[in-house]
C-alpha cells in the first residue's frame, strides 16, 4: 500500500468536520505578517521551477478565518503554463503565484467537462449524485444545480462569508436555476458554456451576460470586463470574510483574443444566420491565438492579484487558481495523452496552485493526488463551516495535510463519464475508455499511459475495477 509524504489522516475523509472543531484547527485569531516566497528565476522548466522544495507544513502559525479566492480558467491544459513546461506560452503573473504558494503535479478537476466538475466543485460530491451533473456538459435548460442542495457558497454565507461568483456559472439556466439561488449573495457573468466575447451570444444565439438574474449590457470584451468586475469585488471594504468564484471563460472557444472585431462579427454573423456551431469555431483559431488567450488569462488573473495587494488583505487571502478540465485542440499536454471530454490523464490532470501567505510558505510543490471536491472540503474546513449531514462529501479535507503537516492515508479518486471509467489509487489507474477495454497504468513511470500492465497484473486490476464498480452503484445512472 503507498502512503503519501505529508498526508492526512483518515478521519478527515468526507470533510466531516464541526465548526469548533475547525476553528482550533485553523487556529482563528490575527494573522502575523508573513513574508510573501522568493522569486524564484527558474520557473518554465517542465520538471518544476527549480528552485521548488517538495511541501512541507509550516506549522504553528495562526490566523483570522481567510478571505478566499477560487479562479478557474476554461479548458486550460496542463502544461499551458510556463511553470508546467510550455515551451511558447508565457504566464509570468500565474508562475508568480505558484512560487510564492504551492504548486500540484498531481491535481485533478473533478470530472473532464465544464459543467460536472463545477457540480463536484460547488458541492464537494461526485456529479453522478445529482441529476444535473450528469449533463456533460449542460446544454440547455432541463437540468441544473438545485436550489435546495447545499453548495460550497451557501454553507460559507450561512458561516458568515460574503459570496460572489464572477464569469460562467454553466450550472443551469433561469429562470430555475441561477448562482443567486445556490448561496452566492452576488452573480455577474454568463449563464452558458461559452459565448461570443463581444457580443455576448451564446450558444443558441442568446444574449448571455448578467448581473444577477438581469441581462447587463456591455459589448466590450468579456475577459475584460469580469477583471474589471473581480479587481472591484477584492478591493471593498467587506467588513467580514468573503468567497469569490472568479471563473474565466478563457481559453475556451470560440478563438478570439481581444481586438479580434472581424473574426467576432463574423462568428456573430453566421449565430445569426442560425449556424449551430458557429461558436465551436472549428474553422478557426491557431497555436498562436491560443498563446495570445492564455497570456490574456495570465494578465487579467495579476490585475485581480495587484488590486487584492492594494486592499492589504493578500496575506489573509488563500487563492486557488485550477482549470476545469483538461485542454483541448489548441492545448499542450505534454506529455500526457487526451484531452477534454477523456479521463487519460490529459482530460483531467489540471494545473493548480494555491497560496495563503499567512499560512503556507512559498517556493513549494506537492505531488500529493487531489480533484475538485477536495476543495470543497478543505475550503469549508478553513472557514469553520459544517457540511449538510444529508449530503455527505466525497472529498478530503487538506487543511490537515496543509497547516499541520499531517499523512494523507491512500484513498480512491473516482471519475465516470459516459462510455469511460478511471479511478486512481496510490500510483495505480484503472481506466476503460470508449473501447470497453480494462487497461492498467502506473503513473509514477507511465504518465503517458502507454504501459498496459492489466495483464501482468490482474489481481490489481480486479481490485480497482471492484471498487469503481462500488461506488458507481451507489451514483445516479446516465439517462436513456
Amino acid at each position: 500500500m503507498t502512503t503519501y509524504e505529508s498526508p492526512l489522516s483518515r478521519r478527515a475523509f468526507g470533510g466531516a468536520v464541526g465548526v469548533s472543531a475547525a476553528a482550533a484547527a485553523v487556529g482563528l485569531g490575527s494573522a502575523p505578517a508573513a513574508a510573501l516566497a522568493r522569486e524564484d528565476t527558474a520557473a518554465g522548466t517542465p520538471e518544476a521551477a527549480r528552485g521548488e522544495q517538495e511541501f512541507r507544513a509550516a506549522r504553528g502559525r495562526h490566523s483570522r478565518r481567510p478571505n478566499i479566492l477560487f479562479i478557474l480558467g476554461d479548458d486550460l491544459g496542463w502544461a499551458d503554463l510556463s511553470s508546467y513546461g510550455s515551451p511558447h506560452i508565457k504566464t509570468p503573473n500565474l508562475d508568480r503565484l505558484g512560487r510564492q504558494g504551492v504548486r500540484f503535479t498531481d491535481a485533478y478537476s473533478g470530472s473532464a467537462t465544464c459543467s460536472p466538475t463545477r457540480f463536484s466543485l460547488y458541492t464537494g460530491r461526485y456529479p453522478g449524485r445529482t441529476k444535473g451533473g450528469l449533463a456533460e456538459p449542460i446544454a440547455d435548460k432541463s437540468a441544473g444545480l438545485e436550489p435546495t442542495h447545499p453548495t460550497l457558497a451557501s454553507l460559507l454565507r450561512d458561516s458568515g462569508y460574503a459570496t460572489a461568483l464572477i464569469g460562467k456559472w454553466h450550472c443551469g439556466y433561469l429562470p430555475d436555476y441561477s448562482p443567486t439561488r445556490s448561496g452566492w449573495d452576488e452573480f455577474f457573468g454568463n449563464f452558458g458554456g461559452a459565448l461570443e466575447y463581444y457580443s455576448k451570444l451564446g450558444l443558441n444565439g442568446e444574449y448571455d451576460l448578467y448581473e444577477g438574474d438581469a441581462e447587463y449590457k456591455d459589448l466590450r470584451y468579456f475577459t475584460r470586463i469580469i477583471t474589471e468586475r473581480a479587481s472591484e469585488y477584492v478591493s471593498r471594504d467587506h467588513g467580514r470574510p468573503w468567497l469569490l468564484n472568479l471563473n474565466f471563460t478563457t481559453p475556451h472557444w470560440p478563438w478570439i483574443a481581444e481586438g479580434d472585431t472581424a473574426e467576432s462579427a463574423e462568428i456573430v454573423r453566421r449565430i445569426k444566420a442560425g449556424d449551430p456551431r458557429a461558436l465551436w469555431h472549428q474553422d478557426g483559431g491557431s497555436v498562436e491565438k491560443y498563446k495570445q488567450m492564455v497570456e490574456d488569462l495570465d494578465r487579467s488573473v495579476g490585475e485581480v492579484l495587484k488590486a487584492l495587494e492594494r486592499s492589504g488583505r493578500q496575506e489573509d487571502t488563500l487563492v486557488v487558481f485550477a482549470s476545469d478540465n483538461g485542454g483541448e485542440r489548441f492545448s499542450y499536454n505534454w506529455p500526457l495523452s487526451g484531452n477534454k471530454a477523456s479521463l487519460q490523464e490529459g482530460g483531467i490532470r489540471v494545473p493548480t496552485l494555491v497560496r495563503w501567505p499567512a499560512r503556507l510558505d512559498g517556493g513549494q510543490v506537492s505531488r500529493v493526488p487531489v480533484f475538485s471536491p477536495d476543495w470543497t472540503a478543505t475550503l469549508l474546513e478553513l472557514a469553520g463551516a459544517r457540511p449538510h449531514p444529508a449530503y455527505p462529501l466525497d472529498g478530503v479535507s487538506l487543511a490537515g495535510y496543509l497547516l499541520r503537516g499531517e499523512r494523507l492515508a491512500e484513498r480512491d479518486l473516482f471519475w465516470r463519464v459516459r462510455g469511460e471509467r478511471a479511478l486512481r489509487r496510490g500510483d495505480w489507474k484503472y481506466y476503460q475508455g470508449k473501447s470497453g477495454r480494462d487497461q492498467l497504468f502506473n503513473l509514477a513511470g507511465d504518465v503517458r499511459e502507454q504501459a498496459d500492465k492489466a495483464a501482468v497484473e490482474p489481481e490489481r486490476l480486479a481490485r480497482l475495477r471492484a471498487a469503481w464498480e462500488e461506488t458507481n452503484a451507489g451514483l445516479l445512472p446516465y439517462p436513456g
